[in-house]
């Protein structure tokens, strides 16, 4: 499978067995990184731009040090540096842009930014995150739950929390690989309706199941996987006030998680608001907590995308 030149900007445009592969050159990426071989002769000293208008800490960080680690070069472009700032449209920026780089890895603050992005781009333009998907992130976590648990298919992974981007990329990439999956939300704060019939046509073709509900309790019974995301995510500060009095009582504690399998394990994309989505006696759990394997496997993925992209 040849995957060369192509747009990474919610999952759907890859396979079951494509993103397999993703996960397999990750996973060698990391025992060559863990074994201390050298990996730079895989870009070439190719350019890699890394356009930023949303802060960031492990994508920013993950991602120079993949780019690098590759032997290639990151070319970090924040909002206020690139001319979109200043007016010009995405369709000349990205007509311009890949005249200069080997690809573009790009968290916006619009999906439709993104779209207009890659439609326009010579070079493969990868989602680092905007408002509906954060394919990266996903796809790291699927790698940390096969470390874990040796398989993806027939488990049942339970989302806790605001029907956000990270809600939307585990719908795709869990249907995508047969995994089951349970949303747990309160009432207004669901997933999209459109992912969600996405999500429930790829699980009908694999074997799996979909579930959206509103009580968090019959959302994590049984689960293999929980995973939670904060209350309040970057833009939504307008909302603070009333979504920390919605969301209560989906905090993932010791409470809610005994209602998973026994040997659960708990993901979170992390910066996590401990006391808010994520009591500290779950996240800091040794048995179960996977956060910080979670966060490292980021690289890897970044690593794996960008050499089989680009």
């Amino acid at each position: 499978m040849n995957l060369r030149g192509r747009h990474l900007i919610t999952m759907e445009e890859f396979s079951k067995e494509e993103v397999h592969l993703i996960l397999d050159q990750a996973y060698e990426f990391k025992r060559r990184r863990y074994a201390g071989e050298n990996l730079v002769d895989v870009l070439h000293n190719k350019p890699i731009a890394m356009i930023f208008e949303k802060p960031s800490t492990r994508t920013r960080v993950s991602t120079e040090v993949a780019i690098s680690e590759l032997g290639g070069k990151p070319l970090y472009l924040s909002a206020n540096e690139a001319q979109l700032s200043r007016g010009e449209t995405i369709e000349d920026t990205a007509r311009v842009l890949t005249r200069y780089v080997y690809g573009i890895v790009a968290r916006l603050g619009s999906h439709e930014t993104i779209v207009k992005l890659a439609e326009n781009s010579r070079v493969p333009v990868i989602n680092a995150l905007t408002p509906m998907y954060h394919p990266m992130q996903i796809l790291a976590d699927l790698m940390t739950i096969r470390e874990k648990k040796g398989k993806l298919e027939g488990l049942k992974l339970s989302f806790v929390g605001d029907g956000n981007n990270i809600c939307h990329s585990l719908l795709i990439g869990c249907s995508q690989i047969g995994m089951n999956i349970s949303v747990g939300t309160p009432k207004g704060y669901e997933p999209n309706e459109e992912v969600v019939k996405t999500a429930e046509n790829y699980a009908r073709a694999n074997g799996s199941n979909v579930t959206v509900l509103n009580d968090p309790i019959e959302a994590v019974r049984d689960a293999d996987i929980i995973y939670t995301d904060v209350f309040v995510s970057m833009g939504q500060e307008a909302e603070s006030a009333e979504r920390l009095r919605v969301f209560p009582p989906f905090q993932v504690n010791k409470k809610l998680t005994s209602k998973a399998n026994e040997a659960y394990i708990f993901l979170h994309c992390l910066p996590a608001h401990r006391g808010q989505e994520v009591a500290t006696e779950v996240i800091d759990d040794p048995r179960h907590s996977v956060v910080w394997e979670e966060a490292e496997n980021r690289l890897h993925v970044a690593k794996s995308i960008i050499a089989l992209l680009v």
